[in-house]
């Protein structure tokens, strides 16, 4: 069946078939040239199965074959023809409509829709006519155009003048680390990595060093060492790449007081400008700056001596060789479960004292980390621009028995999750539990990949990426009631709707010896405990280029704003073993409605285009 103008087909492949065969490679460079998307093992193999000679050479008509099979969506061609009054071309007034009834963007108008067949229609005399081919409604259908994520959200759209508290916030945890917590190497890329990912709050462990020079690395273990100096010189080199928004370096600081003073000398000399060094206009504030009011700008996250407002009273005098020290409860038998920097031992409720270089601690000017003890003394005692850090266990136990108190908690200050110590090979807990009370620094080790990984991922693609994003007013709210175990009347649900069309291309099975996988999909759904779902299509055998499923999954979201979805596709090997092949997650406010493509991505979050999914997404408030 014929589905371009032969015509037009010739016309660019004539020099191509001067010689009357071509090979492999020029296959390759023409179906670049016709612009088509195209996977390397898929073309191998299906020129492969045309090269029925084996001569290493097709003819023109195998060459049709392979674009018809490559480029054909037969799936697409049955949507062009619903729309298409002759079943051949698209009027104008025609694609105005499929716009605004089947891609849902009531707004549209000819204008928009000729723009459109300017852009993609490939066939001047359809473009003069202001019509529409299968051919360019094809390069449409698979363009940027028409993924599933909002292009709207693909830059910062938010309110960005809220004060810090009230965003989640991109975060990494022992972010030098690129492999395990016992052994691994320490390497400057951990930091450049996770800031081109858009992280905005990155761990620095902190320890004395030969020739009174700081080293960073995990203490008490067996992991490389790599110099302070230089990872604050990477740290300033990327910081602003990928975001404008503010960066916070965690602190986790075990070095004697002379070696912070050198630490704070490093800080200030190589970040500059970039630094926070005192409050906005020199004023005490009431309440955590904004985002918006603190672009390029880098905080310290430390232990401080006394309180901000004597930070600002001693402004312009010099701090070198000045020590603090203040006494602190020993960390609880649990938190030393958290975190192995700290040699396991009995529980003993015992104080320890602190020192810390006044040159450091002038540093620290809106992220003072203290010690949390229990969500009545921070009521009573914490000041805004304090901030604790906990550990996985006591903060999935507190979102458990006291998810409403530890809401409101982080409605007031800036939350730090870190994962639990026995965690050796770097693996990750579930980020939802706790952005679903508010926490805004939930820090993964982004050197693990996995569903974690990707949940972490697909929420910060929104917000253009920026590594902030504006928490839900009931997160936000003083007086709010808000628990995720007890769903509150002031959300509105979402009935959502995913018709799962088909799959193009996708990533043949690693265990394969062709092209060939038996792909299922899985549509989770991450949210509050109430709207976690999981739904499975059914398997089609032996098929990657073009398995159909022509399945619909139903969900009903309580909590749309806090709500994700991921698509997972496998390969089915037994009955009882799956092959992952990609996967795509992205919060479900970010999804647009209508026929959309889903892009694929690998474990380690590599495009892995043109492998892709197509589906149909409708949902509306209840």
């Amino acid at each position: 069946k014929e589905i371009f103008p032969f015509t037009w087909f010739l016309n660019v492949i004539h020099d191509k078939f001067r010689k009357g065969k071509i090979n492999f490679e020029s296959t390759l460079e023409l179906l670049t040239k016709f612009d088509i998307p195209f996977d390397y093992v898929h073309v191998k193999y299906i020129f492969k199965a045309s090269d029925s000679l084996k001569s290493g050479t097709i003819t023109i008509e195998d060459f049709r074959g392979i674009y018809r099979t490559i480029a054909h969506r037969c799936e697409i061609h049955d949507l062009f023809k619903t729309q298409s009054p002759n079943h051949k071309l698209l009027p104008l007034s025609n694609l105005v409509q499929f716009l605004r009834k089947e891609q849902f963007q009531p707004e549209v108008d000819e204008v928009v829709a000729a723009q459109l067949i300017a852009k993609f229609e490939p066939i001047e005399e359809a473009k003069k006519n202001s019509q529409m081919t299968f051919e360019g409604f094809l390069r449409y259908m698979t363009s940027e155009e028409c993924m599933v994520f909002k292009s709207e959200h693909k830059t910062v759209y938010q309110d960005m003048t809220r004060p810090l508290c009230e965003y989640f916030i991109s975060s990494s945890h022992n972010t030098y680390l690129i492999s395990d917590q016992l052994i691994g190497p320490s390497h400057l890329w951990g930091y450049a990595s996770a800031l081109m990912k858009g992280c905005r709050c990155l761990e620095i462990d902190c320890w004395d060093g030969p020739n009174n020079d700081p080293v960073v690395y995990h203490g008490h273990t067996l992991t490389s060492k790599i110099s302070f100096k230089t990872v604050i010189q990477v740290i300033s080199k990327y910081a602003f790449l990928v975001s404008d928004y503010p960066l916070i370096l965690s602190l986790e600081n075990h070095c004697s007081p002379k070696q912070q003073e050198v630490m704070a000398d490093y800080l200030t000399n190589i970040l500059g400008d970039m630094l926070v060094k005192s409050a906005i206009d020199d004023i005490m504030p009431t309440e955590l700056p904004s985002p918006e009011s603190l672009k390029f700008k880098i905080m310290i996250k430390n232990k401080k001596i006394g309180t901000l407002e004597e930070t600002l009273a001693r402004k312009g005098t010099d701090s070198h060789g000045q020590t603090g020290e203040f006494e602190e409860e020993e960390t609880s038998d649990e938190e030393l479960d958290d975190n192995p920097s700290h040699p396991k031992q009995p529980l003993l409720k015992k104080r320890r004292k602190i020192k810390i270089a006044l040159a450091l601690s002038e540093l620290v000017i809106y992220t003072k980390s203290r010690k949390f003890v229990s969500f009545e003394d921070s009521r009573e005692k914490q000041f805004f621009y304090e901030n604790n850090s906990i550990g996985e266990l006591k903060a999935r136990k507190l979102a458990k028995l006291a998810a409403n108190e530890f809401v409101q908690h982080t409605v007031r200050f800036l939350t730090r999750i870190y994962p639990k110590g026995t965690r050796a090979n770097s693996s990750n807990y579930n980020p939802q539990e706790f952005w679903n009370v508010g926490c805004q620094i939930v820090a993964l080790n982004f050197q693990t990949a996995g569903l974690q990984m990707d949940l972490q991922t697909g929420k910060f693609l929104d917000n253009g990426g920026s590594g902030y994003l504006l928490k839900p007013e009931y997160l936000r709210n003083r007086d709010t009631q808000f628990t995720p175990h007890a769903i509150s009347a002031n959300c509105q649900p979402v009935l959502l709707t995913i018709k799962l069309i088909s799959g193009h291309q996708l990533p043949p099975s690693s265990l394969s010896r062709s092209n060939k996988a038996d792909p299922l999909v899985l549509v989770e759904i991450y949210g509050v405990p109430e709207d976690h779902a999981k739904q499975q299509s059914c398997v089609v055998k032996g098929n990657a280029l073009s398995p159909r499923w022509n399945e619909t999954f139903t969900f009903n979201i309580q909590v749309p704003e806090l709500a994700l979805v991921r698509f997972v596709v496998e390969d089915q090997l037994s009955l009882t073993s799956n092959d992952f092949l990609g996967q795509y997650t992205l919060p479900l406010l970010s999804m647009n409605k209508g026929y959309r493509q889903v892009p694929l991505f690998s474990k380690l979050g590599v495009n892995l285009r043109p492998a892709s999914l197509f589906v149909h997404i409708w949902y509306f408030n209840q």
